[in-house]
Order: structure tokens, then C-alpha cells, then sequence
């Protein structure tokens, strides 16, 4: 075989792997892309519970707002024990984050439940905040 055939044929199983290659890196970035789009898109519901005493307010993901950016929703002066079930998208975390002034008397609980679940729980006694609950989206985690 002289040397020109075998340049050739070298080059030409060269271009077929490498479009092979481009082709599987393609499809698998595709694949990728499309399972982020659903799960970016996919809803879920959680319930924010805060219990205690001496709170003052309570802010959380409504689920408004961009997934990396969530908008906070609050309540001022709320009365206890406070719950309430939002719809979360994707990626977004779900976060429940009491306040309370009082510093020596507060006694604060907050949980996210998920499917019946506890996801996250935090308490805070004597605090000035009960630092709040905040979990990754179960969609993710």
C-alpha cells in the first residue's frame, strides 16, 4: 500500500471518530439541557410551621420570583403556631426564617415538610433570631 492510500485512510477514520465523538457530546448536552429544563420547571409543595412565642414576623419563599432569585413574602405580628403551604419551582430552596425581638424570651420553632417529611427543622430559644429553616428543593436534593 503506498503512502498516499495510507494518509488517506487515516484521515478518513480520523474525521469518522471525531464526528462520532461530536455527535455522542451533542446528544448527551442535549439530554443534559433537557433534564435541567424539568427540573427547573417541575413544581413541588412544602409546609413552613413556626411555633413558639415572641415572634415578630416570619419571611419565606412564596415561590415568586427566579428559581436562583426567589422573591420573600412576610408576615408581621403573626399569630402562633403559624403554617403554611406554598408551590415551589425546580430549584428554588424552600426557606422559612422567623424573627423575634425579644432576646431573652423568645422561644421559636421552624420546620419545612415535604411529602409528609421533615426536611429541615431549627429551634431558638433566647435568640434575638431563630436563624429560620432553609433546605434544599427536594426536586434536586
Amino acid at each position: 500500500m503506498n503512502r498516499t492510500t495510507r494518509i488517506t485512510r487515516a484521515l478518513a477514520v480520523s474525521v469518522l471518530v471525531l464526528g462520532l465523538g461530536a455527535c455522542s457530546a451533542e446528544s448527551v448536552d442535549q439530554a443534559v439541557g433537557k433534564a435541567v429544563d424539568k427540573t427547573v420547571d417541575e413544581t413541588y409543595e412544602v409546609t413552613y410551621e413556626v411555633t413558639g412565642t415572641s415572634v415578630d414576623e416570619i419571611t419565606y419563599h412564596g415561590g415568586g420570583g427566579e428559581a436562583m432569585e426567589p422573591e420573600l413574602e412576610t408576615v408581621k405580628s403573626p399569630a402562633l403556631p403559624w403554617k403554611k403551604t406554598v408551590e415551589l419551582r425546580g430549584i428554588m430552596p424552600p426557606a422559612v426564617m422567623p424573627l423575634a425581638l425579644e432576646a431573652g424570651g423568645a422561644d421559636v420553632t421552624c420546620t419545612i415538610t415535604y411529602k409528609g417529611e421533615v426536611i429541615k427543622e431549627a429551634k431558638g430559644e433566647g435568640m434575638l433570631t431563630a436563624g429560620g429553616c432553609v433546605a434544599v428543593s427536594p426536586i434536586v436534593g
